[in-house]
């Protein structure tokens, strides 16, 4: 399974993965989760937001124990965020089947579509519909970069976007979500291979729109620009600094830049911020100071500062009962995290629970991303132990 998937959607020039929501790239993931499961002889399903679905079991029995991850990927991201997650489900199955396990609760494997967001610029879509955390009309006004609306990408690939939205009665039908992931961090570095989630901190994006005037880069005089380029560089700085003070994150990952042009000044600079911190209070305080710093270095450079929230998840307690109970069965450290997965989206509808499987450089969201194939052995029988103690007693 993990040598028919490593090509797909894999840069040449980076070997990093391009797997965005609705392109060809994921299609071919799309078309492998389904043969995948036909293959095993499971029930494929397609939802109403396109998260695909493979069931052992009847669907309706209600109390299912559901388990899987997503295929797609940030640009030029790893090969194990996420596909590492769907294909231990499958293999955690056949594990399963090895062994003679039966089954006393339904069993279904999910992957959930676009859960980066790298093309539309929020994460989790597919898990943020279905628990109605996102509305239809706010995904249908999210475009990507090219302009492109959500709902037209979703009909060009095959799909109908009108049917999008909660799926509370398919959540009912859940009694405990379990998500297998790549470690994103090295707290297991020197210890077990395998690890269990406590907490995901919360977490957001914000978009800064710095405001300028665009002018010859030759002729205008240092005094008389309005650069947001300037205030842009200088809140970079201003987010890294006030971060480290308060142990958070702050990172600048994006930026879009008009009109972009090598001789010219810009008009405008986007600058996408991703922020986390151990607690709302730490989070929401250093937004706002990092705010604070971008406008007041605004009024020195004469550009205009807007800010904007794209999306915002706050702290995450997954079950407590559910993850006391996987620690226990598999003798293994509780983790806290600072990433955003679909468990955590889904944490606050049902009981969720996180594997974390060791990462042995903490690399993340890149080519360099790694996990021993022993190691991942290791997650896939601790995911079959996980299953075989929730849906066959």
């Amino acid at each position: 399974m993990w040598a028919e998937l490593l090509p797909v959607g894999r840069s040449a020039a980076s070997g990093g993965y391009r797997r965005f929501a609705w392109n060809s790239a994921d299609a071919e993931c799309r078309a492998w989760f389904e043969q995948q499961a036909r293959g095993r002889g499971l029930a494929y399903e397609l939802d109403r937001n396109g998260n695909q679905w493979a069931w052992l079991g009847d669907p309706t029995a209600g109390g299912a124990v559901v388990t899987g991850s997503h295929l797609d990927s940030v640009p030029d991201g790893g090969a194990f965020d996420g596909p590492l997650g769907v294909v231990s489900s499958f293999a955690a199955l056949d594990e399963l089947r090895s062994r003679g396990a039966e089954f006393t609760r339904p069993l279904a494997i999910v992957n959930f579509g676009d859960e980066e967001g790298a093309r539309f610029g929020v994460a989790c879509i597919g898990s943020r519909l279905t628990a109605g955390v996102l509305s239809p009309e706010q995904a249908y006004g999210l475009r990507d970069a090219d302009g492109v609306r959500l709902p037209d990408a979703m009909e060009k690939a095959g799909y109908d976007p009108t049917a999008i939205g909660a799926d509370e009665d398919r959540l009912a039908r859940i009694g405990a979500f379990v998500e297998l992931h790549v470690e994103q961090g090295r707290c297991l570095a020197e210890g077990q291979p395998v690890g269990v989630a406590g907490a995901i901190w919360p977490h957001g994006r914000w978009r800064f729109d710095f405001h300028g005037e665009a002018n010859h880069a030759g002729t205008t005089r240092i005094e008389d620009r309005r650069d947001p380029m300037l205030t842009y560089a200088n809140t970079v700085l201003a987010a890294r600094k006030k971060a480290k003070q308060a142990g958070a994150r702050a990172t600048f990952g994006k930026v879009a830049v008009e009109p972009n042009g090598t001789n010219a000044i810009a008009s405008l600079v986007r600058g996408w911020l991703d922020s986390r911190a151990a607690d709302e209070r730490t989070l929401t305080a250093l937004v706002e100071a990092i705010e604070r710093a971008a406008a007041e270095r605004g009024e020195r450079d004469g550009v205009r500062v807007e800010l904007t929230r794209e999306s915002y998840t706050p702290v995450v307690d997954f079950d407590g009962p559910l993850r006391d109970r996987l620690a226990k069965l598999l003798d293994a450290p509780v983790l806290p995290t600072g990433a955003g997965h679909d468990a955590g989206i889904l944490a606050s509808a049902i009981p969720t629970a996180m594997l974390f499987v060791r990462n042995p450089t903490g690399v993340s969201h890149s080519p360099a991303e790694h996990a021993e194939q022993a190691d991942c052995l290791a997650g896939v029988a601790a995911l079959a132990d996980v299953l075989e103690d929730l849906a066959c007693h």
